[in-house]
């Protein structure tokens, strides 16, 4: 059996990692596509797919690039996939999102209900990013504007 050289064993270790983070990397985009799509996000930007500014990795997780640790508002959505998964039914990202938005939570605690930050485009899992209108004010555009029911998930 051949030995491989240094480099050529780096090359295959790389090649292991590639291939084992291959399914992290790509399920994540999945939810923020989606959640882009739901929350209307896309309006006015044809190329938000390449756009990280469109959804920051920080709607849902503590870290900029994803990943473990989630906070306030991803904790919420995850709770809400477990709690689904224990009730016997599967609904998919698009559901169990509007389920969390429908619910009328402030995962963080900033007096804003989640979605109304969505509304806002303000960050539902980050008490320091908030809505600049009054509460009040953002509800009545947030209801002219077609209220929760802009959120629901496409047929």
């Amino acid at each position: 059996m051949k030995r491989l050289g240094r480099t050529e064993a780096l090359a295959c270790a790389l090649a292991g990692l590639v291939v084992l983070a291959a399914p992290v990397a790509l399920a994540m985009p999945k939810y923020r596509n989606q959640a882009v799509v739901q929350f209307h996000y896309d309006r006015d930007n044809p190329l938000w797919q390449l756009d990280r500014r469109v959804m920051a990795c920080t709607y849902c997780h503590v870290k900029d690039t994803g990943g473990p640790p989630w906070n306030s508002f991803g904790e919420a959505l995850r709770s809400a996939f477990r709690a689904d998964a224990e009730a016997g039914k599967h609904s998919k990202f698009p559901q169990v999102l509007f389920s969390v938005l429908q619910a009328g939570g402030d995962a963080d605690g900033d007096s804003y209900p989640d979605v109304l930050e969505v509304f806002a485009r303000t960050l539902p899992g980050d008490p320091k990013s908030k809505p600049t209108q009054p509460a009040a004010d953002l509800q009545a555009s947030f209801e002219k504007a077609g209220g929760l029911a802009q959120y629901a998930p496409g047929k």
